[in-house]
């Protein structure tokens, strides 16, 4: 299988941020090689949640996911030589509270999403043998989890205010169901791998995207919750993915060469995953698991931001810069989770090794 690379990313949140490697490669294929790359777009929270798709674009949490398996498909294919995936949404400056809210509301008027959540932590609970008392502490050790991350990552962390701490149902805090209100706009720039050797590129300086798996159920929604928290469709996701590999996800965790960046817009989609992955095998494991090892690198949803259909997408271009500009690990799992939960997408990113 030829080799699909990410050679340059770019972000900003609020207006700051660092586009000028990703303007300077995206230059340079023009200049140099003419190549315009083809612009797969994650759809913003203006565009009508149940409005048919634009070809070419992407709607719901699990979208850049599903674009990057799209952009692997045309540069496997000879269909495309380079593919840019963005996204752009600014929720801060764009929209009026009153217009965030109604945008949100994908569910009606009569089930807010927090319900919905929780509606699925119920579901995901008796499916697991979880008690309310468990799931509380999983969700509590969570939060830690993001916070220990955050902090470490950002100068200037600013942690949620005790309000945020108060619940907004009985499972879950303010800080637990996370959508930020931000301006956030992301790209990543992928191309084949003979592009990126006409453009001069080092091999230190690009990631191969190993594999991408994902998960679909043909319906989302409350209404479908005790099938979506099954999460065979994400146990589905690792198993595609893994097969792509020529080391499972387990073995490169283990000897501790894996990075992970999970969904964390409610404590169920990281738990799902973590059971699913095969990184723990009962669910008594999770809470020890979560205490021991980060399970971001931004610190999540709930705290280092990513607007509405773009966390995954953040999540993507944080791992980039991490892999190549820190000696941690050669390799790093991104997670995407669509809706309430009903697509689900997984993609390993490695340093790029020439073959």
């Amino acid at each position: 299988m030829s080799q699909v690379l990410s050679i340059a990313v770019g972000k900003s949140v609020n207006e700051e941020g660092d586009w000028v490697q990703f303007d300077h490669l995206a230059s340079k294929l023009s200049a140099k090689l003419g190549i315009q790359p083809l612009r797969l777009t994650i759809d913003p929270l203006s565009v009508d949640w149940y409005s048919a798709l634009e070809a070419g674009h992407f709607r719901s949490g699990c979208a850049p996911i599903e674009a990057l398996a799209e952009a692997c498909r045309l540069i496997r294919s000879g269909e495309e030589c380079a593919v840019v995936i963005h996204g752009r949404d600014f929720l801060k400056s764009e929209y009026t509270s009153t217009e965030r809210r109604q945008a949100m509301a994908v569910y009606g008027d009569n089930m807010p999403l927090t319900e919905a959540y929780n509606l699925l932590a119920h579901e995901f609970m008796a499916l697991n043998g979880i008690s309310q008392e468990f799931f509380c502490e999983l969700r509590d050790a969570l939060f830690d989890n993001y916070c220990r991350t955050y902090t470490r990552n950002v100068a200037s962390a600013s942690l949620p205010g005790d309000r945020w701490l108060q619940p907004v149902t009985e499972l879950f805090r303010g800080v637990d169901c996370a959508n930020p209100v931000v301006d956030f706009e992301g790209a990543m720039l992928l191309t084949s791998a003979s592009v990126a050797r006409d453009l001069g590129l080092e091999a230190g300086a690009c990631l191969e995207i190993s594999g991408v798996g994902l998960g679909m159920l043909p319906e989302d929604g409350p209404q479908v919750a005790h099938t979506i928290a099954s999460y065979d469709h994400l146990r589905n996701a690792f198993r595609t993915l893994d097969q792509q590999l020529d080391e499972s996800l387990n073995s490169r965790f283990l000897r501790d060469d894996l990075l992970l960046d999970l969904y964390t817009c409610y404590p169920v989609v990281p738990l799902a995953a973590l059971l699913t992955g095969g990184f723990v095998t009962s669910p008594d494991q999770l809470l020890s698991f979560i205490q021991r090892n980060p399970l971001t690198q931004t610190g999540g949803m709930n705290l280092a931001r990513g607007a509405w259909n773009n966390p995954a997408l953040n999540g993507l271009i944080t791992m980039q810069n991490r892999l190549l500009k820190q000696n941690i690990a050669s390799s790093g799992l991104v997670h995407g989770n669509g809706g309430l939960g009903y697509r689900q997408g997984v993609v390993l990113l490695t340093r790029y090794t020439p073959v």
